[in-house]
């Protein structure tokens, strides 16, 4: 068995393309650009008001590991193969957050040979977009304390405040706070708390305004907290007086990012909002810029197709007006060995019945996607400890589906690795086929739409509110709220909303406590089961194993 280099010392051993180079392969002109250094630049806005041309594919995954299952790395393999192929094709990826970076994670730009580069650049500072969103979003907090502070004219209730403060960290101690203390010159004592920028609803914002003035209007709708004498009565961020000057500060974030991936094809890396606190996707003027100027665009949203490709469906594809033609399954012998019952420590030892025991699992995520009326393609990510048995057991069972399905190996072989995928994909496309719909219409009832997603796509008999839960829907309706789309946040881990209910679970109910607005994206978040807005950092984070190199080079960041 062959031993990589580390991520890292394969990115910083490539030879990339200038960026005006790239740019020109999409017939963007040097002076339409705006270079941050040599190898990456952002793209003018009007390239997202041009015909669409290119055929939109989603990346997404089956219940994962912890470690993950190779979503980011199979999206860049999959453009690079489809380049090798002959076909022009661009990646859209989210942008990596610095807390997960300094966290278990480490960087998030992909691995081995299908990464996207500078890969030191993006996982940190990259071109300021999240220290735009995390400035705009304390300005809100700051502009919210102040009108507490002097009078508080619009009968702002504070036990009703919905909107947090954000800092583009993991750190626990920063969950429950209490700011104000003292009172007087210090501003009004009140509960409030933090959440890391990519749970932000300013990011979120960001991933779905189609220009500047969908940026403003979405901003001016955040809903801040409820009027205490008339509960139902939204107080707004244009209440405030927020929303323009909010505007000003994320003008550039919002225009994407342009790099390249490790074998000089295009990618997009804009706007990193979370995948279950908020829809997971990259944004969507990223989105139309790359199928304006390609032909083949292949995105990724996070975690498996029960969060992430539902609210890519769900939200995402609803917002833009996007077509999408094909989803591809990433799915992994180890991810199904977990789901079938092995122990996880012992992931990399061939066992085949836990792994059968694991494909109703596949199954499930399947038949999910199915129900967007798209075809579905089962990229099968190889590790290179996975056992011949295991690989031939997943591809013969995805065949039995009646899908294409490839075993992809793009982190050993980039490009080269993910051809058989790439073949895949190109004959399913030309099959045709797709008929993309949402699973449900924003004119039901909230509890509706929460129902939907979680009986026809996690599997659940049905929905249970807490009290506040209800009281919740109860309040948005009365607001006029009812109209959002829904955004349940639960764990990653499972269908259900206990993460060590794995596999395929059935006679379950999904249990909602509570449910808050997300006014300016357009959506509601529906909380199921504990999910953190702030991660806190491991005992061994991956920071401690970082530092700068005397040449200005990052060495442990991967």
């Amino acid at each position: 068995m062959t031993t990589l280099p580390s991520s890292l010392d394969i990115a910083q051993r490539a030879t990339l393309r200038p960026i005006v180079e790239v740019a020109a392969e999409l017939g963007v002109a040097p002076d339409d650009l705006e270079p941050y250094g040599r190898y990456k630049a952002k793209l003018p806005l009007s390239l997202a008001e041009k015909p669409s041309r290119g055929q939109l594919i989603l990346v997404t995954g089956i219940n994962p590991t912890t470690a993950g299952e190779g979503k980011t790395t199979t999206c860049i393999g999959l453009v690079q193969a489809l380049r090798r192929l002959g076909k022009r094709a661009i990646a859209c990826l989210r942008q990596p957050s610095l807390g997960p970076v300094f966290g278990v994670k480490g960087g998030a730009t992909g691995a081995g040979y299908s990464q996207v580069l500078p890969m030191a650049d993006i996982n940190l500072h990259f071109t300021g977009d999240f220290h735009a969103v995390s400035s705009a979003h304390a300005l809100l907090s700051a502009l919210l304390d102040n009108h507490l502070h002097f009078g508080n004219s619009l009968s702002i209730d504070l036990d009703r405040i919905f909107w947090p403060r954000a800092v583009d960290m993991n750190d626990r101690a920063l969950r429950r706070i209490r700011v104000g203390v003292g009172g007087g010159n210090y501003g009004v004592e009140r509960s409030d708390r933090f959440v890391i920028t990519s749970a932000s609803e300013v990011m979120a914002v960001l991933a779905l305004a189609r220009d500047l003035d969908d940026l403003q209007a979405r901003l001016s709708r955040i809903v801040v907290g409820f009027d205490r004498g008339s509960p139902e009565r939204a107080i707004r961020a244009a209440d405030l007086g927020a929303s323009g000057a909010m505007a000003l500060l994320l003008r550039d974030a919002l225009r994407p990012n342009l790099v390249q991936t490790l074998e000089g094809a295009p990618a997009l890396v804009h706007a990193g909002p979370f995948a279950n606190i908020a829809h997971g996707c990259s944004s969507l003027i990223a989105t139309r810029t790359a199928l304006a100027v390609s032909d083949y665009v292949v995105t990724e949203a996070g975690f498996g197709s029960d969060l992430g490709a539902e609210k890519f469906f769900d939200i995402k594809c609803r917002a833009g007006g996007l077509d999408p033609k094909l989803a591809v399954l990433v799915a992994t012998v180890r991810a199904l060995k977990l789901n079938g019952g092995a122990d996880a420590k012992n992931l990399q030892q061939e066992n085949l019945p836990a792994l059968q025991q694991g494909l109703p699992n596949l199954a499930r995520h399947i038949d999910n996607l199915r129900q967007f009326g798209v075809p579905v393609v089962v990229a099968v990510n190889r590790f290179a400890d996975d056992h011949a048995a295991e690989l031939a057991c997943v591809q013969d069972f995805a065949a039995a589906q009646g899908l294409r399905v490839a075993l992809s190996d793009v982190v050993a072989q980039g490009g080269a690795g993910g051809e058989a995928l790439g073949q895949a994909v190109l004959s399913q496309l030309a099959e045709g086929g797709a008929r993309y719909r949402p699973l449900y219409a924003l004119d039901q009832p909230l509890s509706e739409k929460i129902q939907t997603i979680a009986t026809k796509v996690y599997g659940a008999d049905g929905v249970d509110y807490s009290e506040e839960a209800a009281q919740d829907i109860e309040r948005l309706e009365r607001a006029g709220l009812s109209g959002l789309g829904v955004c349940i946040a639960k764990t990653q881990y499972s269908f259900s909303d206990d993460p060590k209910r794995l596999g395929s679970p059935r006679g379950f109910r999904i249990r909602i406590s509570g449910v808050s607005p997300a006014a300016g994206p357009g959506f509601v978040v529906a909380r199921a089961g504990d999910i953190m807005t702030m991660p806190g950092l491991s005992k061994s984070p991956a920071a401690l194993r970082m530092r700068l190199r005397s040449d200005g080079s990052a060495e442990g960041l991967f």
